[in-house]
């Protein structure tokens, strides 16, 4: 059963239909009873609205839905789906900030009741750890790490000083006038086993769907790993590179110091990325790219 973040009735799109809308979701993994949308660019994606029903689909205004997903869903054609997805929040006062709860105090830290802890796993003065947090086992949390909503860290995991998980990233579009429309986040952090985190870095949660960490991943101090993103297995995040929405990489990649990904890159497994450089293209499989742009 789809989480519940919200509740809006259809009807306010489509005097025809009534039916609950609960949660957003994404092409990559849609839901019933959700608010999606989808662009010209990524209509190769359409076969994900064939599956679901009772949505909200802000569509492509030149173009006709198919049948089978306007029967089941409602459908709204308009010349910026993006803007009126993120418009869909404003106009229906829906935010998702994180609420206030009943924290306990332990050992210096301050930590709510929704926290699971495994064995062996340490937390140090100066903490706060606050919503639906899941944390394995032999797990290091440095002093001052803010933990926030939906994340579960799995075993032999090391948190250094000062990091920030679960932090929103920025996702905005404009009105027609330049206005800012910021499009709440509703997704959360899973961080595998083994990975470590060095001080000071923020790793934000997934827009829709989740920001991933996978397993033996090393992240460097002063970091940032911005909103659905996807590190595969044993990449290296050397200090002080950005990482932008929705960007990823495969396994055993390694991004040298000071590196910028463009948001949706991906780099390639076994591919590294030279000291500073400006990744605005996506990366092969083994390659090396270097400098701004990356080449």
């Amino acid at each position: 059963m789809n989480k519940i973040f919200f509740s809006v009735d259809s009807s306010k799109y489509d005097a025809d239909k009534s039916f609950l809308i609960t949660c957003p979701a994404s092409l990559d993994y849609p839901k019933d009873n959700s608010v999606m949308f989808i662009t010209e660019k990524y209509m190769s994606k359409i076969s994900a609205l064939f599956s679901v029903k009772n949505c909200l689909i802000f569509f492509p205004r030149d173009l006709d839905a198919p049948h089978e997903v306007s029967e089941k869903n409602v459908v709204v054609n308009c010349e910026n789906p993006h803007l009126e997805f993120c418009r869909f929040f404003s106009r229906n006062n829906i935010t998702s900030l994180p609420d206030m709860v009943d924290v306990k105090y332990i050992n210096g830290s301050f930590l709510s009741h929704q926290v699971t802890i495994g064995n062996d796993t340490k937390i140090f003065p100066g903490s706060y750890l606050a919503g639906e947090i899941q944390i394995g086992k032999n797990v290091y949390i440095g002093s001052g790490v803010r933990i926030i909503g939906q994340v579960s860290i799995g075993d032999n995991v090391v948190v250094r000083e000062n990091c920030v998980i679960g932090a929103d990233g920025l996702s905005t579009d404009r009105d027609e006038h330049g206005k800012a429309l910021t499009m709440p986040q509703f997704g959360g952090v899973i961080i595998d086993n083994d990975v470590q985190i060095g001080a000071n870095t923020v790793i934000c949660r997934g827009a829709i769907d989740n920001t991933i960490i996978k397993s033996g991943c090393k992240i460097d101090n002063s970091c940032f790993i911005s909103h659905n993103v996807i590190l595969g297995a044993d990449t290296f995040i050397v200090g002080e590179t950005i990482m932008f929405g929705s960007s990823s990489t495969g396994e055993q990649v390694f991004i040298s110091g000071n590196a910028t990904i463009r948001n949706k890159i991906h780099i390639g497994s076994k591919a590294l990325v030279g000291m500073g450089a400006v990744v605005v293209s996506s990366v092969p499989d083994g390659a090396v790219v270097k400098g701004n742009p990356a080449k």
